[in-house]
């Protein structure tokens, strides 16, 4: 069973949080991104152009920093942020890239707007051994990866944790739609705060030990599988959830079982999520599984093509595994 559309309501709902730029706004953020596009030194992975864009961002629209800091707060049951009407035109942008590992090492208008508004939220992270470590990456379909369980594949992708396996998971992950699909693929979406209630206690506290193992996933060249995890950890009443259906494992029969409970709720509260161009929507890593449905890729340069960024709140939390105290995870 699959619940309707997320919201765009413009203020703070039961099913999320959303915002739609009015043209004036839009035009607003244009400007703003549009000067950090020509800001030396011009790269959107070095520290001097991250620290403009952190300053740059205050000068965002006043309703868009408020959306930002609310969601913050709190995310809400869906733990979601949309925000629509960013200013982006389809027909200006370059052929959708195709290859592997793609990443935006320009700061182009796009890459702009989702540095700045990402860096209102928190502090940006990348992976080293993650599309080489790039703060904005592509997410774009890749002939050579059309049957994997990866963002440059084509077929179903499974509800997930952003890097379940890793120890310092993004605290959020934002996907900026530049060209949306033809086939109206959907991202899907799923929040443990409105699955919780299909689950009894029972199951709770056996998701709450370490019982779960989670493998890297394709788009790792180079990691391990974690140690024993729980699936479910911090407050019962409002857990925090960990977990990767294509790539978690449990050590037991018993906590096999519960996990296909878990997986059978998260589908029951399943929303799928259509991005248009000038959408930008975060999701909190923390609460939400994400994942993706099949879709057709022609390989023509018009396929779906998004920007992602990943946001961590804490850099003082992962700082042992940050290279050289930069941006980029170990």
């Amino acid at each position: 069973m699959t619940a309707g559309p997320a919201t765009r309501a413009d203020t703070p709902t039961r099913d999320g949080m959303g915002i739609t730029l009015t043209p004036a706004e839009a035009a607003h953020a244009a400007l703003v991104a549009g000067e950090l596009t020509r800001t030396e030194p011009g790269a959107v992975d070095h520290p001097d152009w991250i620290a403009a864009a952190r300053l740059a961002g205050c000068a965002l629209p006043l309703r868009l920093l408020q959306a930002v800091r609310a969601y913050r707060n709190d995310p809400g049951t869906e733990g979601l942020l949309l925000i629509g009407g960013l200013p982006l035109d389809p027909a200006a942008l370059p052929p959708t890239p195709h290859v592997p590992d793609s990443f935006e090492p320009a700061p182009t208008l796009p890459a702009a707007l989702a540095a700045l508004i990402g860096l209102q939220l928190g502090e940006l992270v990348a992976y080293r051994d993650e599309k080489r470590g790039a703060l904005v990456q592509n997410v774009v379909p890749v002939p050579a990866l059309a049957a994997s369980q990866s963002n440059g594949g084509s077929v179903p992708l499974e509800f997930h944790t952003e890097n379940a396996f890793h120890p310092d998971r993004p605290d959020y992950v934002g996907l900026l739609c530049l060209r949306p699909a033809r086939e109206g693929v959907g991202t899907n979406i799923a929040s443990v705060r409105r699955a919780l209630p299909l689950l009894t206690d029972k199951e709770v506290a056996l998701l709450s030990e370490p019982r779960f193992l989670t493998a890297a996933p394709p788009s790792f060249h180079a990691a391990d599988c974690s140690p024993a995890h729980p699936v479910l950890s911090g407050a019962p009443d409002d857990p925090d959830i960990r977990v990767d259906f294509h790539a978690t494992t449990a050590v037991d029969q018993e906590a096999a079982a519960v996990l296909l409970r878990l997986r059978s709720a998260l589908a029951t509260v399943r929303r799928d999520l259509e991005l248009r161009s000038g959408d930008l929507v975060f999701l909190d890593n923390r609460l939400v599984v994400h994942g993706r449905s099949a879709f057709v890729p022609r390989y023509d340069g018009r396929d779906r093509w998004l920007h992602r960024v990943f946001v961590s709140l804490d850099n003082r939390r992962n700082r042992a595994r940050r290279i050289d105290g930069g941006a980029v995870l170990l």
